[in-house]
């Protein structure tokens, strides 16, 4: 039977998955349906609305804006990942926006799921079980009005970092790019700068060393804070002024990044010297920029922000 692998970087920022067709960002925004909406007031301007995601939990704005439309949901805990009605709603909202730009997926999907390193530990294994459980199986729901279903034949997970590494050696047919195959035996870093967390990996043979793996919460959400000290928006809405240039952030971004760079030096402190490279991906590392302190040890993947899905679609089609 065919299958469909697809990477699923499932971040707190925007949902991101990747296939054969490319990849497709969902902002992370989720809201309760409001009760009505307000038509026909001239001399306004009007909007198209976000889209719509009806489920069993009910319904739900996703995407851009959408806290503009409802009550938001602005949950940042790790289990929202596990099958919470937004997760759900966003997963759905990211497959329907696929399925309208390239066509309803023809057989099951083979999904590689990454998942935040915090929840790579032992005391998260059951966590991960919960991932792959609700994943697993039939899904279906309408957006706009319009049903939609997706079997997902097989769910597996890993760490976010790891599919940046493997954006990064890998070609699109999931064979190793002879140049950079070296990064599978060197001491390489990772770093991801989501819009949650900043996450550190080190592997060498392809083996992560816990000692300079981890994670804390000073993501993009870290700068929106630091912007929002009177907390006149939700985050959400704060996201939608940055990707769209309206923000005045600029005062801020050197607070973000020594408390970023704290964070690396606490980390992996003189050890940074000895690495061959460290990954750079994610939104947040962009905003960074020349403000991160890798001692020249920065190598800045192409497509940052899709890096992580991308590198997981490659991962998934190399273990079928």
């Amino acid at each position: 039977m065919s299958i469909i692998s697809m990477g699923l970087d499932a971040g707190f920022g925007g949902i991101k998955i990747y296939s054969a067709n490319g990849g497709l960002e969902l902002l992370s925004q989720v809201a309760v349906n409001g009760s009505g909406h307000l038509q026909g007031m001239l001399g306004l301007k009007s909007e198209k609305r976000p889209m719509m995601v009806t489920t069993n939990d009910g319904d739900f704005y996703v995407g851009a804006k959408a806290h503009d439309y409802g009550r938001s949901i602005t949950n940042l805990d790790f289990d929202r990942l596990i099958g919470s009605p937004e997760m759900r709603a966003l997963v759905y909202g990211a497959w329907s926006r696929y399925m309208q730009e390239h066509g309803v997926f023809e057989a099951p999907l083979s999904l590689m799921i990454g998942l935040p390193l915090q929840t790579m530990g032992e005391d998260m294994k059951e966590y991960r079980k919960a991932m792959k459980a609700w994943m697993a199986g039939p899904h279906s729901w309408s957006a706009d009005g319009v049903k939609y279903g997706v079997t997902v034949d097989r769910a597996r997970v890993t760490s976010q970092p790891v599919g940046a590494l493997f954006d990064y050696v890998m070609d699109e047919s999931g064979k190793y790019i002879a140049e950079r195959s070296k990064a599978l035996t060197e001491e390489i870093g990772v770093l991801s700068v989501g819009f949650n967390t900043l996450e550190f990996m080190v592997i060498e043979n392809q083996m992560a060393k816990e000692k300079f793996t981890g994670g804390e919460k000073l993501g993009v959400r870290r700068l929106l804070e630091l912007v929002n000290q009177k907390n006149a928006y939700s985050l959400g809405e704060l996201d939608v002024k940055l990707r769209s240039g309206d923000l005045k952030y600029r005062d801020k971004l050197p607070i973000w990044a020594r408390e970023v760079n704290g964070a690396i030096e606490n980390i992996w402190d003189e050890a940074l010297d000895r690495f061959a490279a460290v990954l750079v991906v994610g939104g947040g590392a962009v905003l960074l920029g020349e403000q991160l302190k890798l001692r020249g040890k920065g190598v800045m993947v192409d497509a940052p922000v899709m890096s992580i899905a991308h590198g997981l679609y490659k991962l998934d089609k190399a273990k079928k």
